[in-house]
């Protein structure tokens, strides 16, 4: 396991983020992508997931594993109490349609039809993983269209709860 405070390319992190950042995906190589922070069990079980699961069952398999791969990785009693989690609920906003959602980020196995949870394989559950509040991310979304995730507010994370292996 890395060191709490080193992500997985070896650089240290620095886990309070104060300020919003706006990511463009792939049309803008000058624009930044905002900082993204996992717990290190998130991140083991999104990638147990994700070498499971072949590409064409899961079209945005590589942009979600790259996203993985530029994370800042905490143990989860380390995570910051503004940082969407797995298990998270979560509210947030599409820029391009300015709808508003009150969301539960889960594992593909804890979806059980109900309106109030998100896979981690939606494209706005892949979005929302790992983003603080105020963070804005442009994904692509169904179809393909790129879609901007804006996160307003953490209902509820595990981590800030004190359940760490949730």
């Amino acid at each position: 396991m890395r060191s709490p405070h080193i992500n997985r390319a070896g650089r240290r992190t620095i886990p309070d983020r104060l300020q919003s950042r706006t990511l463009s995906i792939v049309e803008e190589p000058t624009v930044s992508k905002p900082p993204i922070t996992l717990s290190s069990l998130d991140l083991d079980r999104i990638e147990a997931l994700l070498a499971a699961i072949p590409a064409s069952v899961f079209p945005n398999k590589a942009q979600l594993q790259s996203e993985l791969d530029r994370a800042d990785v905490l143990a989860p009693e380390q995570m910051p109490a503004t940082v969407v989690t797995m298990n998270s609920t979560v509210k947030f906003s599409i820029e391009e349609t300015g709808k508003e959602f009150c969301l539960t980020l889960v594992y593909p196995r804890d979806m059980d039809g109900s309106t109030d949870r998100i896979s981690i394989f939606a494209p706005v559950g892949s979005a929302l993983l790992g983003l603080s509040v105020g963070d804005s991310l442009a994904w692509p979304g169904p179809g393909g269209k790129t879609m901007t995730v804006h996160v307003t507010e953490i209902i509820y994370q595990p981590e800030r709860a004190g359940e760490l292996h949730r």
